[in-house]
């Protein structure tokens, strides 16, 4: 049986024979750049963006670029709440509304005073 060059024996029964020791995952798996999600400049435009990922396929408007202390957050987030009749949170100082309403939301945010912009997908 002719050798083969590029395997990497796993077992052995050979006593006679060498198993090279697995590397840690860290030298396997390469970190591919630009895997964290990019940061909002801060400029006073709220942006409101569509995720589906990690969700379970459902689609969630998250509104980035929010200033303001949490009681603001809140109020907005209860005002936004009852104006589109859906249920949303408050997580790490973004708003996440449940469902596809970004063309509402951004009409909602700039009747009450905002600025706001559609961003991403």
């Amino acid at each position: 049986m002719p050798t083969i060059r590029n395997s990497r024996l796993v077992y052995s029964t050979d006593p006679d024979t060498e198993v090279a020791p697995r590397r840690p995952k860290s030298a396997r798996r390469r970190q591919k750049a630009g895997h964290t999600r990019p940061k909002s400049p801060n400029d006073g435009v709220i942006r409101v963006f569509l995720e589906r990922k990690g969700r379970g396929g459902k689609s969630v408007s998250v509104l980035r670029g929010l200033s303001g202390d949490v009681s603001s957050k809140k109020e907005l987030l209860k005002a936004l709440k009852s104006q589109l009749g859906t249920g949303g949170s408050l997580k790490d100082g973004t708003i996440e509304i449940q469902g596809d309403h970004r063309d509402r939301i951004v009409a909602l945010l700039v009747k009450l005073g905002h600025k706001a912009k559609k961003a991403g997908g």
